[in-house]
């Protein structure tokens, strides 16, 4: 790795860190933001990059840094109910990176509705592996794990979803233009 990838990496990490803290109990799965955090680390610096940055958080979190939802860190956090929706965002960037990948070929609105689309994807299979890791920590079944940790989050991560591409988009544009990043196969 270069020392500005390097750099990039750790400090879309420190994002990570940052945003994932951040949430809202609402029940056994909080609202937090850490679905957003995963969503623009591969704007900002691709599916490779954003995959090992995410992991260093992950990382971070269960070495016991209290970068977790509500400020907590440790394993626990990461084999319990919840660890799967955190796990999850590893796919969800790889799916989400591809889908960005494919966009940039394409100009207007397309452009825009492959992201979408990938991007919901990505949350659709972070919810389901999270939702059964949920439902063999918790011992529920699937209606009662969907209605306590997926549908009250359809709404939110929606949001999250339309906040990155508003933001991602930008971004990434500008550290192309800066040669700061470049976004070819490697990305």
């Amino acid at each position: 790795m270069k020392i500005k990838e390097i750099t990039f990496t750790a400090l879309m990490a420190a994002v990570c860190c940052i945003l994932a803290p951040i949430s809202v109990p609402i029940g056994p799965v909080p609202v937090s933001l850490v679905v957003l955090a995963a969503l623009l680390c591969v704007f900002a610096i691709g599916t490779r990059l954003g995959t090992v940055a995410f992991t260093i958080f992950l990382l971070l979190g269960a070495a016991g840094m209290p970068v977790f939802s509500g400020w907590q860190g440790g394993i626990g956090k990461l084999a319990g109910p919840t660890g799967g929706y955190l796990i999850g965002c590893i796919p969800l960037i790889l799916i989400a990176g591809a889908f960005i990948t494919i966009s940039e070929k394409r100009k207007g609105a397309l452009k825009y509705v492959i992201q979408a689309l990938g991007l919901a994807i990505g949350v659709l299979v972070c919810y389901a592996l999270g939702t059964a890791w949920f439902m063999i920590e918790s011992g529920s079944d699937l209606m009662t794990s969907l209605t306590l940790c997926v549908l009250p989050f359809l709404p939110f991560d929606a949001i999250k979803i339309a906040i990155a591409m508003i933001v991602g988009n930008p971004l990434r544009v500008a550290l192309s233009k800066a040669d700061l990043m470049h976004y070819g196969a490697k990305a």
